[in-house]
C-alpha cells in the first residue's frame, strides 16, 4: 500500500475536481476563473474600453476562452518586473461541425471534427455531452452544456476478430457518435438553442466541443491517484488561479495568463502566439507610467513560468522514456527540458523554478524525452519568442495524456500550487 496523500492535498484535489466539472469547455473554464477572481475582489475590465485606475490593483480581462489576471503590489519600484504564469484552457477532443445532424441506417448521429490530438480510442464507449458558446445574430453570447447525449460505439469483436491486435479508427467513418434512433435528424442545434432560451433562427454560429460526463475520482489502495478529463491543462489553470488568489506580491506584478487553442498551435487572437498577453502587459505598464525604453527594461526583468502537464514514466512502456530520467506521480512537478527548445527551459529559468520549489518545500523532477521519441511542446517557447522574457517550462506528471480521462497523483496539483505561490512571493 502506498503513502497516504497529505491532508491539504486531499482538500485541494476535491476543489480541483469541482473546478474540472465547472469547465467542460475553454469558455466555461475562463468564466469559472473569472467567477473565482470576482469572489476574491478582483475587478473585471473590458478590453474594448480605456482602463483607468481600476486596473492598477487586482484585475482581469476575459477574451473568448482565455483570461489574463494580475495583482499589482502597493508599491511598484524601479526594479519591478512581471512574474507570470502561463497555462491553457483547451483540451484535445471533438468540435461540432457546421451541419452536425446525420442519419445513417436508422441511427441519429452528430458530426464532429477532431480537435487537436486526442487519444481517439479513449472516447469509445463513453457517454459525453456538448458544451461551449452560442452566438446570436445580434452578437449576444450564451454558454451552454448538456447532459450525456452522445456515444461512439465500438464494433464488437465478433464482427472484427482483429480489433484487439490492430485497432484502426478512420476519423471520418468510425468516430461519428450516436444520439438516438429514427428517420429524422436529431437537430442538436435546436436542443442547444432551447437550453440557451433563444430561438433557432436567432443562432448565428457556435463554438461547441464534446466533453466526457463521468465525474473525476480519487482511486487506488492508498487513495493517492486521481482520474479526470482535461487535466491537460486545467491542472495548471487551477494551480495558477489558486496560487494567485493567495498571492501577496512583494515587488513584482503577478500575472496569470490562461490561453486558448494551445492544442491546435496557439496562433489565434486568444492563443499564446496572439497579442493578448503582450497587450495587457503594455496597458498595465502604461497606467504605471512605464513606457518605451523603461517598458523594454521591465520586460527584461520579467519571468514566465509556462505551466503545462507532462509525462510520468509509464510502467508498461518504460522503454519509451529516457532511462536516466524516470519521473513519477506524487513526487513533485516536472522541470521540462528539451535541447531543441520544444520547452523553453534554460539554466536561468530553471534556477528561478528550483528556488520557488525550495522556498515552498516542494520536490521537483527533471523531465527529458527519450532521444528516439518526438517531444511535444507548450506555450513556453511561443511566449518567450513573443515577449523575450526568461521562461521555464514545468507541469505535473500524468499518465494517459490526451485521453478522455487522464491520471495524476493526488499530491502533485497541490505541490504545483505551492510552488507557484512561492514564485509569486518573490522566491
Amino acid at each position: 500500500m502506498g503513502t497516504m496523500p497529505h491532508d491539504d492535498a486531499v482538500a485541494h484535489i476535491s476543489a480541483f475536481s469541482d473546478f474540472i466539472d465547472s469547465a467542460p469547455s475553454s469558455f466555461h473554464a475562463a468564466r469559472a476563473v473569472a467567477e473565482q477572481l470576482i469572489s476574491a475582489g478582483f475587478t473585471e475590465l473590458d478590453e474594448r474600453s480605456p482602463w483607468g485606475t481600476d486596473a492598477v490593483g487586482r484585475g482581469f480581462v476575459v477574451r473568448d476562452g482565455a483570461v489574463v489576471a494580475w495583482s499589482v503590489p502597493d508599491v511598484v519600484g524601479e526594479s519591478a518586473g512581471f512574474r507570470m504564469v502561463g497555462a491553457h484552457t483547451d483540451s484535445p477532443g471533438f468540435k461540432l461541425k457546421p451541419h452536425p445532424d446525420v442519419t445513417r441506417h436508422g441511427w441519429q448521429q452528430v458530426g464532429m471534427e477532431v480537435y487537436g490530438g486526442p487519444l481517439l480510442n479513449s472516447w469509445l464507449d463513453r457517454e459525453f455531452g456538448l458544451a461551449g458558446r452560442l452566438a446570436t445574430m445580434s452578437g449576444e453570447q450564451h454558454l451552454v452544456r448538456t447532459r450525456p447525449i452522445l456515444r461512439i460505439p465500438q464494433l464488437a469483436p465478433h464482427l472484427d476478430r482483429s480489433v484487439n491486435d490492430n485497432l484502426h479508427l478512420d476519423k471520418q467513418q468510425n468516430l461519428l457518435p450516436v444520439t438516438g434512433v429514427g428517420p429524422q435528424p436529431a437537430d442538436v442545434l435546436a436542443a442547444l438553442c432551447a437550453q440557451a432560451r433563444i430561438e433557432r433562427d436567432e443562432l448565428a454560429y457556435f463554438d461547441i466541443v464534446a466533453f466526457p460526463t463521468e465525474s473525476p475520482a480519487v482511486f487506488g489502495l492508498a487513495e493517492d491517484l486521481f482520474a479526470a478529463p482535461r487535466m491537460d491543462n486545467l491542472s495548471s489553470v487551477f494551480a495558477g488561479l489558486t496560487a494567485l488568489l493567495d498571492a501577496a506580491p512583494a515587488s513584482d506584478i503577478a500575472v496569470l495568463a490562461c490561453f486558448d487553442h494551445e492544442e491546435v498551435g496557439s496562433s489565434t487572437r486568444s492563443g499564446a502566439s496572439g497579442p493578448f498577453l503582450a497587450t495587457v502587459l503594455r496597458r498595465l505598464a502604461g497606467l504605471l507610467g512605464v513606457r518605451d525604453d523603461a517598458y523594454a527594461a521591465m520586460l527584461a526583468r520579467s519571468v514566465l513560468v509556462s505551466a503545462d502537464a507532462g509525462h510520468s514514466i509509464h510502467p508498461n512502456y518504460a522503454h519509451m522514456h529516457d532511462p536516466a530520467h524516470e519521473p513519477i506521480v506524487n513526487a513533485g512537478p516536472l522541470l521540462k527540458i528539451n535541447a531543441n527548445q520544444r520547452y523553453a527551459t534554460d539554466a536561468a529559468g530553471a534556477a528561478v523554478w528550483l528556488r520557488a520549489c525550495e522556498a515552498a518545500d516542494v520536490p521537483s523532477q527533471p523531465f527529458v524525452s527519450n532521444n528516439s521519441v518526438p517531444c511535444g511542446s507548450t506555450i513556453g517557447p511561443l511566449s518567450a519568442t513573443r515577449l523575450g522574457v526568461t521562461t521555464v517550462d514545468v507541469g505535473i506528471p500524468l499518465l494517459s495524456m490526451h485521453s478522455a480521462r487522464e491520471l495524476c497523483g493526488v499530491d502533485d496539483p497541490w505541490y504545483l500550487t505551492r510552488a507557484l505561490g512561492a514564485f509569486w512571493a518573490g522566491a
